[in-house]
């Protein structure tokens, strides 16, 4: 998730510059070694569940959540190449955009799936309020993104164009309130007292 802390200095430098100033700067991210477009495998698992109005057992939530984050970790890598290429403002081909918008919509179906299975059942004692944690973290995260990679790509013309790009991040900073270190801390302890491993957050599985 490096990719999020990134954008946001992005944007908060954007937001506070004066337009004289040289934003070549901003460009001080890290040059990881860019994985070919080509060899960008979309992932064929994602959290589904058919369950409605189910008391669902510990060892069962244990292993939704678990593939739950596996599955968003595995998607938001595979999306970083492509955010790499729109960042470096590469045009993508049409089998690129396709391959993007699969992700993008798996990324989506991921989110919603899980929302719906912790909405639509019970779970033992202590698991309700942290997988709804978890929901409302991953998912917002994966708006901020979505919503940056958007920004982005419209600020672009506008630099170009020696115009200094204007930015309204208020709902991004709303959205920090559920993203954030405080609460990713809480999920990880929870994830590590009920000894669920998972890819997520740089974990080792």
């Amino acid at each position: 998730m490096r990719k999020l802390f990134f954008s946001f200095l992005f944007l908060f430098i954007l937001s506070a510059c004066s337009q004289g100033e040289n934003i070549d700067a901003i460009e001080d991210k890290e040059e990881d070694e860019v994985l070919s477009l080509q060899d960008v495998k979309i992932p064929d698992v994602i959290f589904t569940s058919e369950k409605r109005n189910s008391v669902i057992a510990e060892e069962e939530i244990k292993f939704s959540i678990k593939t739950y984050l596996d599955s968003s970790e595995v998607l938001s890598n595979a999306s970083e190449p492509f955010q790499d290429y729109i960042y470096e403002e590469e045009e993508l081909t049409t089998e690129e955009l396709v391959k993007l918008d699969k992700i993008i919509k798996l990324t989506k179906e991921n989110d919603e799936n899980f929302s719906n299975y912790i909405l639509n059942n019970t779970f033992p004692e202590g698991y309700q309020e942290e997988s709804e944690r978890i929901s409302q973290y991953i998912t917002t995260y994966n708006e901020i993104i979505s919503e940056l990679d958007d920004n982005i790509s419209n600020f672009t013309d506008d630099i170009a164009n020696g115009v200094f790009p204007k930015v309204n991040i208020g709902s991004m900073v709303d959205k920090s309130e559920v993203v954030n270190g405080r609460e990713q801390k809480k999920i990880e302890e929870f994830l590590d007292k009920k000894n669920i491993k998972t890819k997520a957050f740089g974990r080792d599985d």
